[in-house]
């Protein structure tokens, strides 16, 4: 009966740019460039201290080398050396389907040996897939995905706020608020290299809301203005009205309109008796509007009110009120 033979078992790891084009993902055709072929790794050394007769390489079944015969058609495959202390063999531009068990066989003294390498690839964490940018109406729903390919499987985090974050590949918010547009970041690690981070943007849309209204005082003759302030996404539409009659640039020439991203002044160039009157600043997008009326006062009639400026929040369906005086000094 013979003596039984020597096994080893030996674990190599190899690390990989990323995962071959053979890992589709739903909902997009990913595509994997190849590997460098400078990329090199030595998947196994048979280290042979007896007079050897046959040997062999496999990968699990499959022969490689024969001795110094190459069975193998993959030309990433060759011998690096075959002497009398050394049979290895190497493997170019590594990929995950390279994993697996190789097996150096060898007879010696009548005896038969056998070494065993197991090749375990890494490929570092990637994000294949994710959601594009979202614009949502103020109450709605928003999902959102991620997902990624890495060995050993990566974790995925979804990070908001720049602090706390939320594992899994899915984030999900629900009747969601203004305040809570903002950028949020995927996280991707198994740590291979670095994470992987891509941003979805979160824009939500909510009707205007005129947030302050004021005035500067100015004299006859001089200059003043009516200052009109809105929070809006999309961006607030700004109107001036006299009255029922809505003001134009090209309408007076002492007056002129200058809408900005959040605001808008109503600017008198020439203050004359003419222009004391009620004026209303109407802020509108596609999901709603909000009107704030102002008084253009003299001097005398400032004395009638009790404050300068209040600003009721109603819904944008409902007319905003808000009664305040820009003050003229008469001079007779």
């Amino acid at each position: 009966m013979p003596p039984p033979s020597t096994e080893v078992t030996l674990s190599f790891q190899s690390k990989l740019p990323q995962l071959p084009a053979f890992h589709p993902m739903p909902n997009r055709d990913i595509q994997y460039p190849s590997l460098p072929s400078k990329f090199k790794c030595t998947v196994s050394l048979c280290k042979i201290d007896e007079e050897v007769t046959h040997k062999a390489w496999l990968n699990r079944s499959n022969i490689l080398f024969a001795g110094t015969d190459k069975w193998s058609l993959d030309r990433r495959v060759s011998l690096v050396n075959s002497n009398t202390s050394d049979f290895s063999i190497q493997i170019e531009r590594v990929e995950v389907a390279d994993e697996g068990l190789y097996t150096c066989s060898f007879q010696a003294s009548n005896k038969p040996r056998i070494a065993h390498v197991f090749l375990i690839v890494q490929v570092p964490a990637r994000i294949v897939n994710i959601s594009q940018d979202v614009s949502v109406n103020e109450g709605g729903n928003v999902y959102l995905f991620c997902l990624a390919v890495g060995r050993p499987e990566p974790t995925v985090t979804w990070k908001e706020n720049k602090f706390s974050g939320n594992e899994g590949e899915f984030l999900d918010i629900t009747e969601i608020k203004r305040h809570q547009a903002e950028e949020f970041e995927c996280i991707t690690n198994n740590g291979v290299t670095q994470p992987d981070i891509r941003k979805v943007k979160v824009t939500v849309n909510y009707p205007p809301m005129i947030t302050d209204v004021k005035n500067m005082p100015a004299q006859l003759g001089k200059t003043a203005i009516l200052r009109c302030e809105a929070m809006a996404v999309p961006t607030a539409s700004f109107e001036w009205y006299r009255d029922d009659r809505r003001l134009l640039n090209k309408s007076d020439n002492t007056l002129r309109i200058k809408n900005e991203k959040t605001r808008s002044l109503l600017l008198f160039t020439n203050v004359t008796d003419k222009h004391f009157g009620n004026y209303t600043c109407f802020a509108s997008n596609r999901l709603g509007a909000s009107n704030s009326h102002t008084s253009f006062c003299s001097t005398f009639l400032h004395s009638l009110y009790s404050a300068c400026l209040r600003v009721l929040s109603l819904p944008s369906s409902v007319l905003l009120l808000s009664s305040f005086h820009l003050v003229f000094p008469l001079h007779h």
